[in-house]
């Protein structure tokens, strides 16, 4: 099983230390979070610091200080290059499911790790995908997860899948919505079926290829206006398009911030058209973010 080189370091440690410690590249990164909030990467000691102490700053949020204990450390990951997948499963008694297996077409290199658009079916070759199943199998079998959803994230190279991260949870935000099961039933449906005993028909994904883009945030400021929706929804192969953020609301980038402006969800033939519809509806959106400075 092929994971990346790790540590753990408190927020009390002194970071030009564990920088003079890490090998490079490397990524820091929270515990906990979401939508990629603090994930940061250092090519170099003054990076690692200026990472180091961007996360903290983050991690003592009172939003973030609630969450308890994990707040109080950072992981130290060594940097994997390659693709990165995604892949959704349930286990029954320690047996893995494959609900999907999602493409991440848009590379994620770094310095912060804005994740864009999620694809299923992957266009991995079969021999690729399998290698990708058993990874995920070994590291839920290490893991000792028995029954439930699981998330799991990996990358792959030429030395093989590296795994980066299992859940014991299924996909975040509104992304589920682009998944449909049997007659089309949703995830969470699917889920909760087997959390309670429920017959499920079937735990076979639609035949159509679907895919969701999480709006990317260009720009720091208040958004003030959103134009172009009618023409994105339009789009064909595009499902919907929703704005999840409000005119008036602040929004944050990361490392800092937590939130997409939206989501785009699309189904088509194969995954090459569902790409192509979702970058096309992304580029009929239009937002005007005005940038407030201190008075």
């Amino acid at each position: 099983l092929l994971m990346p080189p790790f540590s753990l370091l408190s927020i009390d440690t002194n970071p030009n230390w564990a920088a003079r410690e890490a090998t490079y590249p490397c990524v820091l990164k929270p515990l906990m979070l979401s939508a990629s909030r603090g994930v940061i990467r250092a090519d170099n000691p003054d990076e690692f610091i200026t990472a180091f102490h961007r996360i903290t700053r983050i991690l003592k949020q009172p939003d973030v200080v609630a969450m308890g204990e994990a707040a109080k450390h950072i992981l130290v990951e060594g940097y994997i290059s390659g693709r990165e997948v995604a892949l959704e499963g349930l286990l029954n008694g320690g047996r893995l499911t494959v609900l999907a297996l999602f493409d991440k077409p848009d590379p994620l290199e770094g310095p912060f790790f804005e994740e864009t658009i999620y694809i299923t079916p992957s266009r991995l070759p079969k021999s690729g995908q399998k290698r990708v199943i058993d990874a995920t199998v070994q590291a839920v079998t290490a893991l000792g997860l028995k029954d439930g959803p699981i998330h799991a994230e990996l990358r792959l190279n030429e030395e093989g899948p590296w795994v980066i991260e299992v859940g014991a949870r299924s996909i975040g935000g509104l992304c589920a919505r682009a998944l449909r099961f049997g007659t089309g039933i949703s995830l969470e449906k699917l889920v909760l079926n087997h959390v309670l005993g429920l017959p499920i028909e079937s735990m076979a994904r639609e035949d159509m290829a679907a895919g969701v883009m999480m709006i990317p945030i260009p720009q720091a400021g208040v958004l003030e206006a959103v134009s172009g929706l009618e023409a994105a929804q339009g789009v064909a192969g595009v499902d919907d398009v929703t704005i999840t953020i409000s005119v008036g609301q602040e929004i944050v980038p990361l490392p800092e911030g937590n939130k997409y402006l939206g989501f785009i969800f699309a189904r088509c033939d194969s995954p090459e058209a569902v790409e192509k519809a979702l970058r096309a509806s992304h580029h009929c959106l239009q937002f005007q973010i005005e940038f407030k400075g201190r008075s």
